[in-house]
């Protein structure tokens, strides 16, 4: 290793993986994790800021969901660069800069966070704080490199979900802050030294992976395969649930409700925090029963607690709305864990069908499944756009969220039909088992 680059890297090769791959890898994946949680922290800030807005600032409701709206949008679309980033600059050198600009959204909160600043400036700022959102993507891309096939699942779902808690952290802390009695300055004075710890710690515990390199070719490749158009679509309904949800969580609450902050507050980060917690669980699932599988019937559970929380909106039940929504919280993590496995063993189960097999199948799954990441990631991620500009016209049209949970119930049971008719039912055309891959390797085991 030279300058922090290692030039050899086969994780598929056991041998290769017993001395020292799986070291190194758990290495880098423990401070991507630390990066990405940061990262998230800052993408959701606006979740919590918006807390702090009272009637002295002068924004709505409406005005409130279109600031949280905004940093979704930039968030979701700054992955795109972000995943080709990590073969550009090396995952090691891009987690220093990318946890380094996470400054810039911070401290410009610092400087404006006070009434009088015009709606303006407040929607730029929010903007700004999509860099945060991008993070993910490259940290996602970079650990995808450094796990074997079968570790995947884990790997990638420990990574998401301790980025993930970024989420109900910044949430815990803004609780502590306003319980305090302090400002939102105070929140952003902690998150400023954290942010330099994030880039100092992947300055001298990461590396970067010379093997890893822009595919074009896969790029190409990835854009014009059905299947990465399609988990797109089912990430919308995993993952852009979870950073929607957690976006609009407390303002529904006040909003809905007349929750006061420090109410809102004290029960917002609860939803986030076990849908991260349990994210890697559904990477796991995954692992043992299949990706398909697991996320087929996660759906039908989402759809489930989504009708608990219509009918909790209808009777203005707050238990079971809180309830419910929890539930809904907890199995968006199951099924990001669980789609985010699928995106590997789907086009490594494609390479087997057209007669590939053993390393070159498990080739062509890390090349097509790595450049499809961020794409399937950024569109993921504007499903968190769609919930809160749902719930602004909701609120806006009828004074609550109901019709907007019901969209939502609508388009889980579209996620449910896609999954079942496309990787679990067995398509015509679906791969054969392959000895050296996994026995009777279908997309419903994927």
């Amino acid at each position: 290793m030279a300058g922090r680059w290692i030039e050899q890297w086969d994780p598929e090769d056991e041998t290769f993986w017993a001395a020292k791959g799986e070291r190194i890898a758990r290495r880098n994946l423990a401070f991507s994790i630390l990066s990405e949680h940061i990262g998230f922290s800052i993408w959701t800030l606006w979740s919590v800021m918006v807390l702090f807005m009272g009637p002295e600032y002068g924004i709505d409701p409406a005005g409130k969901f279109f600031l949280v709206a905004m940093a979704t949008l930039v968030g979701a679309f700054v992955r795109i660069p972000y995943t080709f980033a990590v073969a550009r600059f090396g995952g090691r050198n891009w987690t220093i800069i990318a946890a380094s600009m996470l400054l810039l959204p911070t401290l410009a909160a610092f400087v404006v966070m006070k009434p009088g600043t015009s709606y303006t400036t407040f929607m730029l700022v929010a903007m700004l704080t999509g860099v945060g959102g991008g993070n993910f993507a490259s940290s996602m891309t970079n650990i995808n490199a450094f796990f074997p096939l079968r570790k995947k699942g884990w790997a990638l779902g420990l990574n998401a979900g301790g980025g993930n808690i970024g989420v109900p952290v910044v949430q815990l802390a803004a609780l502590a802050v306003i319980g305090a009695a302090g400002g939102p300055r105070v929140l952003l004075g902690i998150y400023i030294p954290l942010i330099a710890l994030s880039a100092i710690c992947a300055a001298v515990f990461m590396d970067n992976l010379a093997p890893v390199k822009n595919d074009t070719g896969a790029s190409k490749e990835a854009v014009k395969d059905p299947h990465t158009w399609i988990m797109s679509f089912l990430y919308i309904g995993t993952f852009g649930s979870f950073i929607g949800y957690s976006f609009a969580f407390g303002l529904v609450l006040q909003t809905q409700f007349g929750r006061t902050p420090l109410q809102a507050a004290s029960i917002t980060f609860i939803g986030p925090l076990l849908g991260s917690l349990i994210r890697p669980v559904g990477g796991w699932l995954a692992d043992r029963y299949g990706g398909a599988r697991i996320t087929l019937w996660n759906f039908l559970a989402m759809g489930l607690a989504t009708g608990g929380v219509v009918a909790a909106s209808v009777e203005k039940s707050l238990a079971l709305f809180t309830t419910a929504f929890i539930a809904l919280f907890v199995l968006t993590g199951v099924g990001n864990g669980s789609t985010y496995k699928m995106i590997p063993g789907i086009f490594q189960a494609k390479a087997v069908a057209k007669g590939m097999s053993g390393e070159a199948a498990a080739a062509y799954g890390r090349r097509l499944s790595g450049a499809s990441m961020g794409l399937i990631g950024a569109v993921g991620a504007l499903g968190g756009l769609g919930i809160n500009l749902a719930f602004r016209q909701s609120f806006l049209t009828a004074g609550t969220g109901t019709s907007a949970f019901v969209a939502f119930l609508v388009f889980y049971a579209a996620c449910f039909t896609v999954t079942w008719a496309v990787y679990v039912r067995r398509p015509a055309g679906a791969p054969q088992p392959v000895a050296e891959a996994k026995p009777q390797l279908s997309y419903a085991e994927v």
